[in-house]
């Protein structure tokens, strides 16, 4: 009987861990309007806590959805992963380890709301805002920033 319960209790457990790590779900949910959890792996427009907060992005008439893209599209390891007529999500991967971080950018009266979090880990050691650094020195480049 012990024979039979101890390999079954195994199978059931693992196969419940399994269950566990697989949410289901093929897309990533909007988060462009959320502030940043607790982790210190994440920066946002819409976040007020001083670790978490960035300056707002401003834009010019000239910006639109596409020449954003375009700007954004030149930071290292960029890849777009979602587009809708005012929204962008962009999938950053690191060069060494691979991590994914998301950037995922929003027009909204006359600013652009930009929140960039990494996936895994607790903390991005500064990346995340290096990278809203960098899109944003990217946008002024183009004339698309106040």
């Amino acid at each position: 009987m012990i024979r039979f319960v101890a390999p079954t209790f195994a199978v059931v457990a693992i196969s419940g861990l399994l269950t566990g790590c697989v949410s289901g779900e093929k897309t990533m949910a909007d988060k462009s309007m959320q502030p940043c959890g607790y982790k210190p792996n994440c920066v946002s427009t819409q976040d007020e806590r001083q670790k978490y907060t960035l300056s707002p992005f401003l834009l010019s008439s000239e910006s639109d959805i596409e020449s954003i893209k375009t700007a954004a599209l030149t930071l290292p390891g960029a890849k777009l992963a979602e587009q809708e007529e005012d929204y962008l999500r962009i999938e950053c991967t690191s060069r060494f380890l691979r991590f994914v971080d998301d950037l995922e950018l929003r027009i909204d009266q006359g600013k652009l709301i930009v929140r960039s979090q990494s996936r895994l880990g607790y903390s991005d050691f500064g990346v995340n805002r290096a990278r809203a650094d960098a899109l944003r020195a990217a946008l002024a480049n183009k004339g698309l920033l106040k």
